[in-house]
């Protein structure tokens, strides 16, 4: 017996409206759009310096700054920044190993 495709326990949804296809594709773009431009955010708001280490960035090296999602949810991008913090890539890599190590020696 060779296996089914088909989708098992759906009901056909009904068609969308063109009104709601464009409303969908207008929230999924500024979902995109938010997601993609956090970085240039954040360096706006916390500027070019390591929250950690304090190390000052210029143009030629801004790209070892990252930006640090504190509570670890990359889609949580709020406008006023306050998930964000810049750190380098010391300090980010850094902050994800003592996390690793956190958990580990506590057994999870």
């Amino acid at each position: 017996m060779s296996p089914s495709f088909k989708p098992h326990g759906r009901r056909p949804q009904p068609a969308k409206s063109q009104e709601e296809i464009d409303a969908q594709v207008r929230r999924m773009k500024a979902q995109q759009e938010a997601s993609t431009n956090y970085r240039e955010r954040s360096l706006k708001i916390n500027g070019w310096i390591c929250a950690k280490c304090g190390r000052e960035f210029e143009l030629a090296n801004l790209h070892l700054l990252t930006v640090h999602h504190k509570d670890g949810n990359h889609n949580n991008n709020p406008a006023d920044g306050s998930n964000w913090e810049n750190l380098c890539n010391f300090c980010h890599d850094d902050e994800h190993s003592r996390s690793l190590l956190g958990d580990y020696l506590h057994g999870k």
